[in-house]
């Protein structure tokens, strides 16, 4: 009896310990990570939403732009960082963190595609106040695309770099989504998980693997940038849980088939069937155009700013 005691106290006295080094690892790991301020804002860079204050950026003049970012825990407004200067010398431009991105708020709440269909038409309602263009990368396509069904004034000319394609778009919340999620929002261990998940060197990966097709070209600022992203604000890990567990996730064809607005595609020209991809969006719309960016993945805005530059301002003009 003794000894199954003395035991039961070890094993507490050891898991207290190593959850108190956990503990401390993760503080380390958020704290380090924005030592370097990379993602620099002030007070008047601020809409404040309904669920919290949203970061943009407002720069130029003209007719409007939207920019949106890629959909990922640690994208911002930053991944137009190399073509926003060019298109705010024709245009009044809009890059905006998405809510749980950047130096948006990051709320203790589900993320859907719905909340953030209503974040778009509430941002361009309140601070753009005109029909708008929009740029947006990646999964936030399937936003744009949600957002310019349901409001349709709110839109002009829709542009949309390397969008998901429509069956990936149409996944739903596995049987163990909840069990995920109430895991990855565990104080301790989820932030453990998600320190992992959004680790320096898995950034880099990804860039090196997934978003340039040139590994040479990344540099150490932009996965910095990123990496610093991921770690802003009082509860970045609740996005990411709803991404993992495909929560924003929503079935675009039918709204895709409704839009009767311009709508042109970009797509990374050394990614796996990408041809495909955009021929499967033009079967939905025929409106749709598209072209590729020869030698560039995921991001080319960031990879080939120029030429991405150039393409935009032949659609948008």
């Amino acid at each position: 009896m003794k000894k199954s005691r003395h035991k039961i106290i070890t094993a507490s006295i050891l898991f207290s310990i190593a959850t108190g080094i956990i503990y401390v690892i993760n503080r380390l790991i958020f704290g380090t990570a924005v030592l370097k301020e990379m993602l620099k804002s002030t007070a008047n860079n601020y809409y404040n939403w309904r669920f919290g204050k949203i970061y943009y950026k407002k720069i130029g003049s003209g007719s409007p732009v939207l920019l949106m970012h890629d959909l990922t825990v640690y994208s911002s407004a930053y991944e137009w960082n190399r073509i926003v200067d060019k298109l705010a010398e024709n245009h009044t431009v809009y890059a905006i963190d998405l809510l749980g991105c950047g130096r948006s708020d990051k709320q203790r709440i589900t993320y859907t595609n719905y909340l953030y269909v209503q974040l778009i038409s509430d941002f361009i309602k309140s601070e753009i106040g005109h029909r708008t263009d929009m740029i947006a990368s990646g999964s936030s396509a399937a936003l744009g695309i949600m957002a310019c069904s349901n409001s349709p004034e709110l839109f002009n000319q829709l542009l949309f770099i390397n969008p998901e394609c429509l069956l990936s778009c149409s996944q739903v919340p596995g049987k163990n989504a909840k069990l995920y999620k109430i895991i990855l929002d565990l104080p301790i261990v989820g932030t453990l998980i998600y320190n992992i998940a959004c680790s320096k060197q898995f950034i880099t990966k990804e860039f090196l693997t997934n978003y340039y097709y040139n590994p040479y070209s990344v540099k150490t600022r932009v996965i910095e940038a990123y990496h610093e992203s991921a770690h802003l604000g009082e509860s970045p890990k609740s996005v990411y849980a709803s991404l993992k567990c495909n929560y924003v996730k929503c079935n675009i064809a039918a709204a895709l088939k409704k839009i009767d607005n311009s709508i042109y595609l970009l797509g990374g020209g050394a990614i796996d069937d990408i041809g495909e991809c955009m021929e499967e969006y033009k079967e939905y719309n025929p409106a749709v155009e598209y072209a590729v960016v020869p030698n560039t993945k995921l991001l080319p805005h960031l990879e080939k700013p120029a030429e991405v530059f150039d393409m935009i301002q032949t659609y948008l003009s």
